[in-house]
Parts: C-alpha cells; structure tokens; sequence
C-alpha cells in the first residue's frame, strides 16, 4: 500500500528545500544568461552589419565609420556567424558535458558549480559588453570566448543534477524532477524580460545585467549548497531513497561550513533501558567509487536515451536560439515583443515537464509517456507553422509545442538521467550520476550543435517553413530510439507477472 501524502512529504527536511532552490536558481541564472545570446540577436545583427538598422552611429556618418565597425557586408552574413557561434557553443559544451560529469563524479561538486558559474558569467561579460564598450569587433576572438563559456558551462548542469539526486530518492522523482527541471524555462523567461527590459539601451546591458547576477548567484552557491545529505546526518535507506537516521546538535549548523560531521556517540533509551551506542563501533561506510566513462556509456538505457535527446535537443535548443530570430524576421515584430512572446514556449515547457513526470511516477514507466508525448508534438509543429500573424494565437500555440517538446527535454535531461545514474547495474559503483548527466546531455548537446547551424542555413537557402519540417523530422528520429526501449520494459513488465504468477 503506498504512503500517505503527509508520509511521502515527510522524508523531507529543510535542507532537501534548501538543496532544491540553490540548485534550481543556479541553473536558472546560468540559463537566463545564455537565453540573452538569443534574445538581442537582431540587435547584435544590426550592430555588425552597414545597414540603416545600426542605429550607434548618426545616419551622416561618413563611410569610413562603417567600414570601422563593419564584421558582415549583410544582414544574410551575419545570421550565419550567429548560427555558427550557436554551433560552435553547443559543440564545446557537449565536449566539456562529457569531462564535467567525469570530474564531478571525483571532485567536490560545490567547488565545480561554482567555478563554471562565477567563470561563464566573466565570459559574457567580456564577449557582450566589454568589447561593445571597448568598439573591439573580431571574429576570432568572439569564437574563442564562446567555445571557452561553452566549457565553463558544461560544468554546471551534471553538478546540479548529482546533487539532486544525491538528495531525493525514486520516490517521486518523477514529479521532483519534472518541477526542479523548469528551472531551464524559468531562466529563459527571466533572461527574456531582463534583456527586454534594458534592450533599448543597447545589448551589452543585457549581458551586463544577467552576467552581474550570474556572478552573484555562484558567489551564494559557493557558501551556501550542501552537495551531500551525509554532512547533515542523512543517509541512505536503500539504493535508491534517502531516509533521516540520526541529527545531532550540530544538524542545523551555518550552511556555510564544510567541514566533516565528527564521529560523537549517541544515546537512546528503547523498554526503559539506556543503551550507549558508539558510532565507531557501526560498521565503516566505504566511499563509492567513481565509474569509469566507457562503462557508463554501456548501462543500459544510457546509449538509446542520449541519441533521443541528441535529435530532441536540437529542435529545443533551436526554438531557444532562433524563436525571438524568427518572430521578429518572420511576423515583423519588435524585437522587445518577440522576446516577451517567445516565453510562452517555456511556460509550455514547465507544465509539461511537471506533467509528464508526474505521470511516468505513476505509471512507473517513463518511456511511454515520452513516445507519447513526442507524437503529439510532431502535430503541435506542423500547427505552429503555419501560425497566423496574430500574437494571442502565436502564443497559444506555442505553449503546446512547449508543453509537447520541452516537457520530454526535461525529463530526459533529469528524472531519467538520475534513473540511469542510479539504476540495479551500479551495486557496486554509485558515483555515476554526473558522468552519466554528462553523457545524456553532452550527446544531446552534439545533436543540438549540428542543428543551430543547420537552421541558419536552410532558413537563408530555402525558408522558415522547411526548417519546421526539419524538426519534425528530427522529432520523429527521437521516437525511433525510445520504442525500443517501450519493448523493453514491456518485458520487463510481463516477466515480473510471470514470477508473481508462479509464486502464487
């Protein structure tokens, strides 16, 4: 029979809270400064290009003025650096996801999140408001600044994930999962309305305000988050769920010490006896070892679900990079608008990830909901292109299209990673979550590179219209790799009937 609700909430302490928001904020900022990249991309298009749009310079300055400025001889040129800078990030994010979940799995997690936050926030710092201010133009040098915050931000997000799963069991992880895994979308909401709201002073306040912020919050991460629920007197109850074991008086010390809990003896009384029990006559608990890179990628379910998301992230993360791109090229409005609109998208993402999760937790199966889940979203893209020029409509449609591909986006990238991280296969090794995250999202990463540039050129060659149909491609190759995992647990499913049968 299963718990109450009272019962299943009660596993929680303050510190599971605790964990939950500082790990949720860190990837919302870091989030929502990647977002701007994509929000002021017109601007920036605008800024390295001779055209009447570059409003810097008054409309009498002379020719040599733009030539001084100039990076692109049109708008066209310029579109495809932005896909390749889309593509070169994504590409030395995906190579730095593959050695940031190795190192989290041997490093201290604290020390690793805070050094890709406080690191990436420098960067674009540098890239988006330093060299606007310093009127530095240069090719090379912007791609040399975006592949090194493509690999301080691949830090971030097998950390974050390994510390939620060092604090919250299989018991509802679907559901915990699928509402901390909007922490993506409520970045890109609040990098939406941050660079809206200083756009009209240029771009580089944009990267200044969510840079800033960035920076801070690592700053807090760093003396505030407890990477494991052992530094506050939890342990595990079994090889999947957390249970609350013994809380001296130091339990609720400043969450800024790090130090280790010392081994203190404890007292209880059980039928009117006092019984003294020395915590160093409890067997030892031997620290898990890390798993190897190759060994991860062979758990089972690792390979099919990161080539899922390798084609379902490159249609994501092309709705983040090019959505505000689209809407302002394809409808004709404004950029601040554009940017305002296209968090429909996410809010779409949010819900469905919520969703879903908590539907696979009760299902107890998490591929069908995602097959499911992507069929539908096949019918929401071919809806959403053909969208009218009409805001409310746009909108709409695009909170399903949201609902139906960020949701499944989300839950791969972390209820089933932290399944994946923490399945039967790994007795013996536990430390396989940030590796693990840092396989599923590196190889959805490589996907999702390829794709940015991809779009940029079928939307110069051909039009928007065949772009969408790429995606819906690309949405269709997602659902080819979950099936046979479907198969699978049906198996497995009938093969556990079968004993239950036989035992009775």
């Amino acid at each position: 029979m299963s718990p109450p609700c009272g019962g299943f909430l009660s596993q929680y302490t303050h510190h599971h809270l605790v964990a939950f928001l500082l790990t949720f904020f860190s990837y919302v900022l870091l989030h929502s400064s990647r977002k701007t990249f994509s929000n002021v991309k017109v601007s920036i298009s605008a800024q390295w290009t001779p055209s009447v749009q570059n409003g810097s310079s008054p409309a009498f300055s002379p020719g040599e003025t733009w030539e001084e400025n100039k990076l692109f001889a049109d708008s066209g040129d310029a579109t495809l650096f932005l896909g390749a800078l889309d593509s070169i990030f994504l590409f030395s994010y995906a190579i730095g996801l593959y050695a940031s979940g190795v190192m989290g799995d041997r490093l201290n997690l604290r020390y690793v999140l805070c050094f890709g936050l406080c690191g990436s926030a420098v960067v674009e710092f540098v890239f988006g408001t330093l060299t606007e201010w310093l009127h530095f133009y240069n090719i090379y040098f912007y791609c040399s600044l975006w592949v090194l915050n493509g690999l301080l931000q691949s830090a971030v997000w097998p950390c974050v994930v390994a510390v939620m799963g060092n604090w919250f069991g299989k018991s509802g992880r679907g559901f915990v999962f699928g509402l901390w895994s909007a922490c993506a979308s409520v970045g890109n909401i609040l990098g939406a309305f941050l660079a809206s709201s200083v756009l009209k002073y240029g771009y580089e306040y944009a990267f200044l305000v969510t840079s800033t912020v960035q920076f801070a919050g690592g700053v807090v991460v760093f003396f505030g988050l407890l990477t494991s629920p052992k530094e506050v007197g939890l342990s595990m109850d079994s090889d999947t769920d957390l249970r609350t074991v013994e809380q001296d008086s130091d339990s609720h010390r400043p969450l800024m010490s790090d130090e280790e809990e010392e081994e203190e003896e404890e007292e209880e009384e059980c039928d009117g006896g006092n019984h003294t029990i020395q915590a160093q006559d409890l067997e030892p608990e031997v620290p898990p070892t890390a798993i190897g890179f190759f060994q991860a990628f062979c758990l089972p379910g690792v390979l099919p679900y990161s080539l899922a998301y390798a084609c379902l992230k490159l249609v994501n993360y092309s709705f983040f990079f090019w959505l505000p791109f689209y809407l302002s090229s394809n409808f004709g409005w404004k950029e601040a608008q554009a940017d305002r609109l296209s968090v429909w998208y996410d809010v779409g993402g949010i819900v469905g990830g919520t969703v879903q999760g908590l539907i696979s937790d009760y299902l107890g199966k998490r591929s069908p909901v995602l097959a499911v889940s992507l069929l539908l979203a096949m019918g929401s893209l071919v809806g959403y292109s053909h969208s009218p020029n009409d805001q409310v409509i746009n909108a709409v449609l695009l909170a399903v299209t949201g609902f139906f591909i960020g949701g499944p986006s989300n839950l791969i990238s972390s209820a089933i990673s932290a399944d994946l991280g923490r399945q039967d296969a790994l007795r013996g090794s536990k430390a396989a979550l940030a590796t693990v995250t840092g396989i599923v999202d590196g190889t959805g990463s490589i996907g999702a590179a390829g794709g940015q540039y991809l779009v940029s050129l079928i939307e110069s060659k051909l039009d928007w219209m065949c772009v969408f149909y790429f995606f819906i491609v690309m949405t269709g190759g997602s659902i080819v790799f979950i099936v046979p995992l479907i198969f699978s647990e049906v198996r497995s499913m009938w093969r556990d009937r079968q004993a239950r049968t036989h035992q009775l």
